[in-house]
C-alpha cells in the first residue's frame, strides 16, 4: 500500500532534519530583505512572511492526525519539531515588530491596549510559551498526564493566530479566510472520533 510505503520513508528521515529544513527560509528572508528583495516596505513584508509561515506550521501540526486516521501516514514524530518551529517563527514575527517596526516600548503597549488583532496575537504567544517551554521529553515524563491536557492549548493558539491573520488584513481577502478555514475544518475532523483515538492511545 501507499501509505505503509510513506511510512517506510518517512521512519527513515531523522527529525533533526525537519528542524534544519524548517529553520532555512528563516535566514533567507532576511536576506532578501538586506537585498531589497521584499519590496519597499521590507519590514512589514518580513514580519508577513515569518507569521505566514508560522501560521503554515500551525496547519501542518493539526493535519498530522488527521493524515494517520483518515490516509493512514503517521508523521506523530515530526509533531514536536513542527510545532516547536512555529513557535519559533511567531516569535521571530514578534521579534521583527517590537525591535525593527515599533522600537518605541510605549507605542508597544499602546497597540496592544487598542488595536484587537495585535491583543489576539499577543495572547497567541503567550499561550505558546508554556507549550515550546515543555516541548522535551524531561517536561513529558515530569507532567504525565497532565502534559497532553496542557497541549490541548495548541487549539486554542491555531485559532487566534488565524482570527489575528484575518483580522490584520485590509478588506475582504481569501487567503486568510481559507486558513481560517482550513483550521476549523482540521480540528472538526478530531471532534467526532475522540473517544476512539483515546483508546487506540492507550492500546
Amino acid at each position: 500500500m501507499l501509505a505503509e510505503r510513506v511510512n517506510t520513508a518517512v521512519r527513515r528521515v531523522p527529525v533533526w532534519l525537519v528542524y534544519v529544513l524548517g529553520l532555512l527560509p528563516a535566514p533567507w528572508f532576511l536576506y532578501l530583505g538586506l537585498t531589497g528583495g521584499l519590496g519597499v516596505e521590507p519590514i512589514k513584508a518580513l514580519e508577513h512572511e515569518l507569521g505566514l509561515l508560522a501560521l503554515q506550521l500551525l496547519v501542518a501540526g493539526l493535519a498530522i492526525t488527521p493524515l494517520r486516521r483518515f490516509a493512514g501516514v503517521n508523521l506523530i514524530r515530526f509533531r514536536r519539531a513542527v510545532g516547536v518551529l512555529a513557535f519559533t517563527y511567531v516569535a521571530l514575527h514578534l521579534l521583527v515588530w517590537l525591535v525593527l517596526d515599533v522600537q518605541s516600548p510605549a507605542r508597544i503597549w499602546a497597540d496592544i491596549v487598542k488595536r484587537p488583532y495585535i491583543t489576539i496575537g499577543m495572547v497567541g504567544f503567550l499561550l505558546m510559551l508554556p507549550l515550546a517551554l515543555t516541548s522535551n521529553n524531561w517536561s513529558v515524563r515530569r507532567l504525565g498526564p497532565r502534559w497532553r491536557q496542557l497541549h490541548k492549548i495548541t487549539y486554542i493558539v491555531v485559532i487566534l493566530g488565524a482570527v489575528h491573520f484575518v483580522m490584520l488584513s485590509k478588506g475582504f481577502q481569501l487567503e486568510p479566510l481559507a486558513y481560517l478555514a482550513a483550521m476549523l475544518i482540521l480540528l472538526a475532523l478530531r471532534l467526532p472520533f475522540g473517544a476512539a483515538s483515546r483508546r487506540t492511545t492507550r492500546a
